[in-house]
């Protein structure tokens, strides 16, 4: 599957032809950009899928409003299945067949984790990955990598943080996805707990992505005793977790990781009464909340949705994602000030400055630097009443916040 954002007439484009000097970067001609993308449109983390199209659509807009600096932007989006073997695959065609200039918002912890080396080594842009694994920040290491959300491992120590105060007590289970992904909230939870991790945490549990099931997990835990339970999954499995802990009449504190909160893809699928009480961590505003029922930035998405991508589900927080990090995209394009080279888009990525995005949540501003590839750093946490989240507390960070 490729979603293609395409270009408009050439007579129209070279109208709009941009600096001279743009046109001799990889990727990049006097009238347009070339932006390649990975997604799951199939596979067992589909339910992500929606984020590309919702970034299609959003290029589909800016080019309809004249593009960036005179050029229109060709978005290129390919599906891997969420398996990094396909992603290597498909990146290596995005950059040496389809040419782009670089990636942007690849998805998955382990798909990145597979071409990350080989975009470095080229020097080509890995930008804002959706992906939310501590390891994006390393600019030392991968200079040419930068993540976009909150680490999980930041969230994690949230959750540690909340549960030392609320429950110090408490006898926690960790289920996690056996990769980076998943490993990032034991490492959070560790920064959170300090010395108390070993005696509190009394039971981790790892499942694979072509596991049809976690259901023996859920068990195993239960019986282990635990009554605090952490979860990082990805959608399908996230929600198979919130159904099995209902059915099986366990009722734990728990904690779901903020990438599987959407109500349409997660939620609903597992049940919206069976999910109350539920935990998580958010940056951004959900569509369901009525607090945003009339707030200005949320209506600028809706406006959005409802020109560019009539029908589709607005319950489904994914779309607010796309939307948000589409706008930070184009900020950094904007920035270039027509320099679209390869080192130019990659220094003004890593050169916000108090950027505010209208789908975030007040208090919360993108900041990046060369030694801070982290542009999301704080969170609020919040909890599922059966309808919607309802955000609670104070804007949170983690320790190196």
């Amino acid at each position: 599957m490729r979603f293609r954002t395409s270009l408009l007439t050439a007579a129209a484009l070279l109208a709009l032809a941009g600096p001279a000097f743009a046109a001799d970067a990889p990727g990049v001609t006097a009238t347009e950009i070339k932006i390649g993308n990975t997604m799951p449109y199939s596979g067992p983390a589909s339910a992500y899928g929606v984020i590309g199209k919702g970034e299609t659509a959003f290029w589909k807009m800016v080019n309809e409003q004249g593009g960036v600096a005179g050029h229109k932007i060709d978005f290129i989006s390919v599906d891997d299945g969420y398996n990094p073997a396909k992603t290597v695959e498909q990146a290596r065609r995005l950059v040496e067949q389809d040419g782009v200039a670089f990636l942007f918002n690849p998805l998955g912890t382990p798909s990145n984790t597979a071409i990350e080396k080989y975009l470095n080594q080229k020097k080509i842009p890995q930008l804002f990955v959706a992906t939310g694994a501590d390891k994006w920040g390393n600019y030392k290491d991968f200079p040419w990598t930068i993540g976009w959300q909150p680490s999980y491992r930041t969230e994690a120590e949230i959750y540690a943080r909340y549960i030392l105060q609320e429950k110090p007590n408490a006898k926690i289970g960790v289920l996690y996805q056996n990769d980076d992904f998943g490993k990032d909230y034991l490492a959070g939870l560790k920064d959170g707990l300090g010395d108390k991790y070993a005696k509190m945490v009394i039971k981790e549990a790892s499942y694979e992505v072509t596991d049809p099931t976690i259901d023996s997990q859920v068990v195993t835990l239960q019986g282990a005793g635990v009554d605090t339970l952490v979860t990082a999954a990805t959608p399908k499995f996230a929600a198979q977790t919130i159904r099995k802990v209902y059915d099986i009449g366990w009722r734990p504190l728990h904690f779901m990781t903020n990438v599987s909160i959407s109500v349409a893809s997660v939620m609903e699928p597992a049940g919206v009464e069976k999910a109350v009480g539920l935990i998580s961590a958010s940056y951004g505003k959900d569509p369901t909340d009525p607090t945003w029922k009339d707030d200005p930035g949320m209506n600028q998405w809706r406006d959005f949705m409802k020109k560019y991508m009539p029908g589709a589900d607005l319950a489904d927080a994914s779309y607010v994602y796309a939307y948000g990090v589409s706008l930070t995209m184009l900020q950094v394009l904007k920035q270039c000030n027509g320099d679209f080279s390869r080192e130019n888009v990659m220094k003004q990525a890593a050169n916000l400055k108090d950027f505010e995005l209208p789908t975030v949540l007040p208090g919360i501003k993108l900041n990046t630097s060369p030694t801070n590839y982290h542009p999301i750093r704080q969170m609020q946490l919040e909890k599922w009443n059966g309808k919607t989240w309802v955000l609670f507390g104070k804007v949170l960070g983690g320790a190196g916040s």
